[in-house]
């Protein structure tokens, strides 16, 4: 494993250590808001973790919402049903958007750059038309109301601690898929972003890696969904608007996309300062656009990004004047 290989797996490593508190929050503490804070973050991390995926491959996808909806909605639908064993959703709300992503894949995978974004952010709004348009299925535009909640064997999760502890569990099991799909493909995955030309001329695959990244993405990005489904009671049309995804984005960048570290301090910061920003009513979207200026213009390669680079030039010259003074030494 080389050295840049190894630090990133420990970063990764180190972004789900870092969810794994929120677990025993609400054990420690009544605070309504630290409820939720934890089952934002834990439902920002899963979705940004999506859009992470991709980007390990050099794409913007926009499909996060429409993905989110596949696993929200087969879930509440199962959850409906009488099943709500919390493995089993968790399972077909990664499983329905992960098959229905192999098909699309094959269609839009090919494209490149402004024209893949736009057939993305088009998808979106095609299945919001028809979720509205579907409402035997669907519920239409009143979604499905009534979600049972989650239970996992004979522990019913239905109070305040399931409210974030769900949540928080999707998202340490949207975490593991992820650095396994990251890590194990990370060679391939680098060298489709940095040079997809010279790649396929050493012999990558290339629509075989997309693929598989877009498929763990859709997977991921339906875990995010059941999540949400499950904290609100309902799965809900306005709850996957294609909007939604330029937040998960947002905290990608914010954060720095190089590492699941990065997910983790983008979503962690931007959702704790929205809920501060949120209190002055009319000014906290322009103080929210300021935070993302100051952030993006004194750390364009995210906040672990910069302290990543930060701390590998500092190290350099402490080991420039080290050697320096042994060479001086033997002098």
């Amino acid at each position: 494993m080389t050295p840049n290989r190894h630090r990133d797996f420990k970063l990764d490593i180190c972004s789900v250590v870092l969810i794994l508190p929120l677990l025993v929050a609400p054990l420690l503490t009544e605070s309504p808001l630290l409820d939720s804070l934890s089952f934002q973050i834990a439902i920002g991390v899963s979705a940004t973790l999506a859009v992470y995926i991709m980007l390990r491959m050099g794409l913007l996808s926009f499909t996060v919402p429409a993905f989110m909806a596949f696993g929200a909605y087969a879930a509440a639908m199962l959850a409906k049903g009488g099943t709500t064993n919390l493995l089993l959703l968790m399972a077909i709300s990664f499983l329905v958007p992960a098959l229905i992503a192999v098909p699309l894949g094959a269609m839009v995978l090919r494209l490149k750059g402004i024209y893949f974004i736009f057939i993305t952010f088009v998808f979106n709004e095609i299945l919001q038309l028809i979720i509205f348009e579907t409402p035997t299925l669907t519920g239409g535009s009143d979604g499905i109301s009534g979600v049972p909640p989650a239970t996992l064997f004979s522990l019913d999760l239905a109070g305040r601690a399931g409210i974030v502890l769900v949540p928080v569990v999707v998202c340490a099991a949207a975490m593991l898929c992820t650095l396994l799909v990251t890590q194990r493909f990370r060679a391939e995955f680098t060298s489709i972003e940095e040079n997809e030309t010279l790649a396929e001329s050493l012999g990558v695959a290339i629509w075989k890696y997309r693929t598989i990244g877009f498929v763990a993405s859709a997977g991921v990005a339906g875990l995010a969904g059941f999540a949400l489904a499950n904290m609100l009671a309902t799965a809900h049309p306005s709850s996957f608007a294609s909007w939604s995804v330029i937040n998960f984005i947002a905290y990608a960048f914010i954060g720095g996309r190089g590492t699941m570290l990065g997910v983790v301090a983008g979503s962690a910061l931007l959702i704790v300062m929205n809920s501060i920003f949120s209190s002055y009513a009319q000014l906290s979207a322009g103080m929210n656009g300021v935070l993302l200026l100051v952030v993006m213009i004194a750390a364009p390669g995210g906040l672990v990004g910069t302290c990543v680079r930060l701390y590998g030039a500092a190290k350099t010259r402490v080991n420039g004047a080290l050697t320096a003074h042994v060479q001086e030494e033997r002098a």
